[in-house]
């Protein structure tokens, strides 16, 4: 059965209990083992060393396709999409993507059944069923995939990219593919797309090309039991592993200027080198030294300089896409509207800043220090779930040696200077492409990209003209980064005096509350603090909410060059504006987290407005307003969604309209009368100890309330925040329609949501065991049978402890109107697969969704994201998940299907449903005919959402 098992020492993280074993089966297919006694989910991925790359001429997108139909059914499994419903009504999830040299498949799954899951997943790779029917409807769902992709920039600065390159080159092609390319175009030259797919498939899939990872709670014996029988009958054609020599860009596609118009508002610089693969050389990591060097934010680095020249609003580097035979370095600069009028200056500062790399030399110190913090950063890994665990390394496993798979190319250790100088003179003017994305270029270019249509133009840089820049741009004092004093040396596990299972409530006083809950579970040397500041003058007006957008952004501007030392480190901070003020974050190594909370403090409370500073931020939070209007119709539609349930939210529209009257001046006065009012919700998790947490959050008090001039005095009981929702009407159907904002785009989109319930365990449970059931049954029904759109959501929801359940549905094929009533139609079809559900299969449902319940939490960022939920809610339920396994015990078929009858069901009098309905350019026709359509019985249109949120009661606040 199996040809080769090598006890080959794989290197793993300290920490880690897990075991592994490298196996070969008899067909050559390639295994990694892995056992995790303390697993609550099992997984497995394989990796197919077969990718868009492989794509036949005329035939784009052909690789993806397949990746696509390999989950519809198999001969020994041949009930379409029966594959995707087991694994979704046994508590897992399952995915794949198409890259350039590899396809990848994944799934986790409850324990109890992962045998019958591996051996559906393993039918992928044996005999799998693509009749002529699901042929011709997946091609739908690619091109529903690639209409989706359109209009977004990332997609289509990437094509722009592949299509200025050599078009003999597998990188030219358009990886995706769509209706075109799949159907129209091989039609018309007489070629049958699903042969193709089926030679595709037979000649390229061989298991010899194959890497699979296995993850289970068993012994490492039982798992390869296990895979020696399901896996040996892939068929291995001993196929040869596909190579793509030469490079995808000549000296045609080299020393260009292309400019290009993005979609969105904003300035970007895109420069980009083809190099060396660093996979080449992944234990020197040249270009992790390089990115670090190039993409550093502290003081004398690139980012530095242009910022503060107020030309930047962001800056990374590193390496971009990477193949075994190419690859390409890229610096990705933000610009803003005054570092796009000085383009030339700051592509300038670029190259000396690449000059400086070059006169420097290779410095030892610097490796060794990034090596350090990768070393620490790789052996007290977070663990991280089984899924995305083992497609990680099946991912690896095509690329490294058999020791490296768990690591791959994140641990640079040997100190090889010439292997990056090697790389840093490759990222030269002779070789640079530069890609300069601005609307300011509507109307000035003379080309399109023929795939997503981005209008460009070109025009060669030459090496003298990059010279020039270099010698024009400003004299600034560009320099290498200090040594980083944030780097954790003490990494001991503190014990905990007391076994503390649920946070407690260490302290309370008239400003603050702390939550506390030390690390008796994961043993690793970090931290999570979270402290959220409730401040009622933050949230009052459009006006207010936006002033506190600007507050939280320029106080992480002016965090940047001191802190960034920290994040490089390991310790990640934040400061976001909450829907009752704005909340501080950090998370990492413990050892030196207080004196980074203690900054972030100290800058809060002595904060400033710097005029040239609030300028540029300014400018960049009006186009990220003015940008909302490009969001995917669906995330507008869920926008309006919450607007008009949400009592205390301000529209995009409003706040859009008062950020360009705002200046420093009104930030200036606005910030301590923010700040004048407050009290802190805190939590504080991990390796401290309780009188630290104590010491931690008293120095916090002592700078915001003590002292004669306090900045910040308690809340009156009268300014304690409430959020509160609006309570829909028993037996009302509401309906909001609006046009889409982005008229270049065809999608339209639909949030159909059933109001329910408060907060209580009981009935949480029952709409969970509804939504678990009838999750895959509207995947299929409304995305793989209907074609409505290859976005298909149904998902539960939870507003301020107020509880429902909403069909999220993506379409250029029909309007939301149709999609609504096609929703209503799929319930009335699951009402009888309800009712129809036998004794078993309700009892299979309920241990899936109690397995999925009494799963552990992976990491300490994990588990505190849980337990702060249920603190923000005002009632924390720190038992949730036991109380409502609980519940789910003693549930039986019979009250489910009442619960159902009650508040699902089609027609039912207690049904409370809201439509948000979001008209694409496809569909005006359609929205301009249903407002002048009859309303139905019992349905309410809504013409204007505050006039409606006015109108209707709220429910109580569950605070």
């Amino acid at each position: 059965m199996t040809v080769g098992r090598e006890d080959v020492e794989i290197l793993k993280p300290r920490i880690d209990k897990r075991e592994y074993r490298r196996i070969v089966l008899r067909n050559s297919l390639q295994v990694l083992l892995i056992s995790d006694p303390d697993t609550d989910k099992c997984a497995a991925s394989m990796n197919v060393g077969v990718g868009s790359f492989c794509d036949p001429v005329g035939l784009d997108g052909l690789a993806h396709f397949l990746e696509h139909m390999l989950f519809y059914a198999s001969e020994k499994y041949p009930l379409e999409d029966s594959y995707s419903k087991y694994i979704t009504e046994h508590g897992g999830s399952r995915n794949a993507f198409t890259d350039y040299e590899m396809t990848n498949y994944f799934f986790d799954v409850n324990t109890d059944c992962f045998e019958e899951a591996l051996d559906r997943f393993a039918q992928f790779f044996i005999k799998p069923l693509m009749s002529a029917d699901a042929t011709m409807r997946e091609i739908k769902a690619v091109d529903s995939e690639n209409k989706k992709n359109l209009l977004s920039d990332a997609w289509r600065m990437n094509q722009l990219q592949k299509h200025l390159s050599l078009e003999s080159h597998p990188f030219h092609k358009f990886s995706t593919g769509n209706w075109d390319t799949l159907y129209v175009r091989p039609k018309a030259k007489g070629v049958d797309t699903r042969q193709e797919l089926l030679k595709f498939y037979e000649d390229k899939y061989s298991a010899n090309l194959m890497h699979l990872v296995v993850y289970s709670k068993e012994s490492l014996d039982k798992i390869q039991c296990l895979v020696e029988d399901k896996f040996q009958e892939i068929q291995n054609s001993d196929r040869s592993h596909f190579q793509f020599p030469g490079q995808p860009c000549t000296s045609e596609h080299l020393q260009i200027l292309v400019r290009a118009v993005p979609v969105k508002q904003g300035h970007k610089l895109r420069i980009v080198w083809p190099i060396t693969p660093s996979i080449l050389h992944y234990k020197d990591g040249p270009c992790k030294y390089l990115g670090h060097l190039i993409g550093h934010k502290g003081e004398g680095s690139l980012f530095y300089v242009l910022k503060r020249l107020g030309w930047a609003t962001g800056l990374s580097a590193g390496e971009g896409v990477c193949t075994s035979e190419f690859s390409f370095f890229k610096v990705v600069i933000g610009l803003t509207d005054a570092g796009q009028d000085r383009m030339q200056d700051v592509i300038g500062l670029l190259f000396r800043y690449i000059q400086l790399l070059q006169e420097s030399g290779v410095c030892k110190w610097i490796f060794d220090e990034l090596s350090a913090i990768c070393e620490t950063g790789f052996h007290y890994k977070d663990k991280i779930s089984p899924m995305y665990y083992v497609l990680n390394i099946s991912s690896n496993m095509q690329r490294y040696p058999e020791k490296d798979w768990l690591v791959g190319s994140s641990l640079p250790s040997d100190f090889n200077p010439t292997t990056i100088q090697k790389i840093l003179n490759e990222l030269s003017p002779e070789s640079v492409r530069i890609f300069w994305e601005s609307k300011k270029f509507e109307g000035l270019t003379d080309k399109v990209e023929p795939w997503y249509g981005t209008a460009y133009s070109i025009e060669k840089v030459s090496p003298s003209t990059i010279q020039a820049w270099m010698s024009s741009a400003p004299n600034e004092n560009l320099h290498l980064p200090a040594p980083n004093v944030f780097i954790p040396t003490d990494l001991s596990i503190k014990n905990a005096q007391e076994k503390i299972k649920l946070p407690v409530s260490l302290r309370k006083s008239s400003y603050s509350k702390l939550w506390y809950k030390p690390d008796t579970v994961f043993f690793t040397p970090k931290a999570y603090v979270k402290i959220n500041f409730d401040c009622p003058h933050a949230i009052n007006s459009p006006e207010t909410e936006v002033l506190t957008d600007l507050f939280t952004r320029l106080l992480m501007d002016y965090l940047n060059e001191y802190a960034y030392y920290a994040q490089v480190a390991g310790l990640r901070y934040h400061v976001r504006c909450t829907d009752g003020g704005f909340q501080v974050t950090l998370v990492g190594y413990n050892h030196k987290l207080r004196i980074l909370l203690e900054t972030i403090v100290d800058k809060i409370a002595k904060f400033e407005v710097k005029p040239d500073r609030f300028s540029v931020i300014k400018e960049m939070a009006i186009k990220d307003y003015q940008n909302w209007k490009f969001q995917q119709p669906y995330e507008q539609a869920k926008d309006y969604f919450s607007l008009i349930l949400e009592d205390q939210s301000w529209p995009w529209m409003e706040q859009l309209e008062v950020l360009p009257c705002l200046n420093a001046e009104d930030l200036a006065k606005f910030a301590p009368i923010m700040l004048s009012r407050a009290f802190l919700e805190c939590y504080i998790a991990g390796n401290i100890v309780h009188e630290e947490a104590v010491s931690m959050i008293h120095h916090v008090e002592d700078v915001f309330f003590k002292g004669s001039n306090a900045i910040c005095q308690p809340l009156f009981p009268s300014q304690i925040l409430r959020n509160r929702v609006v309570k829909l009407g028993k037996g009302m159907n509401y309906c909001y329609s609006k046009e889409g904002l982005n008229p270049s785009d065809e999608n339209s989109a639909l949030v159909h949501y059933i109001q329910v319930h408060r907060d209580d365990f009981k009935l949480n449970v029952k709409l969970q065991l509804v939504a678990l059931i009838a999750e895959q049954a509207a995947f299929h029904q409304l995305r793989s049978v209907e074609q409505l759109g290859y976005i298909t959501l149904l998902r539960l929801r939870n507003d301020s402890g107020i509880h429902g359940l909403q069909f999220i549905i993506q379409s250029t094929v029909k309007d939301p109107g149709h999609i609504d009533i096609r929703v209503e139609a799929f319930l009335k079809m699951f009402e009888s697969k309800l009712y129809e559900m036998t004794k078993d299969d309700f009892k299979s449902n309920v241990n899936a969704l109690i397995n999925m319940k009494l799963e552990k939490h992976k990491n300490l960022s994990e588990e505190s994201q849980f337990y702060w939920t249920e603190i923000i809610s005002g009632a924390p339920k720190f038992d949730r998940r036991e109380a409502e396994v609980d519940a789910l015990k003693k549930l039986t078929r019979q009250e489910l299907i009442y619960f159902f009858d009650e508040n699902l069901k089609v027609g039912a009098t207690r049904k409370k449903t809201l439509s948000v309905r979001v008209y694409g350019s496809q569909h005006l026709a359609e929205y301009n005919s249903q407002k002048s359509e009859a309303v139905q019985p019992n349905t309410v249109q809504i013409d204007d959402i505050f006039s409606f949120r006015r109108s209707r009661p709220l429910y109580a606040s569950v605070r």
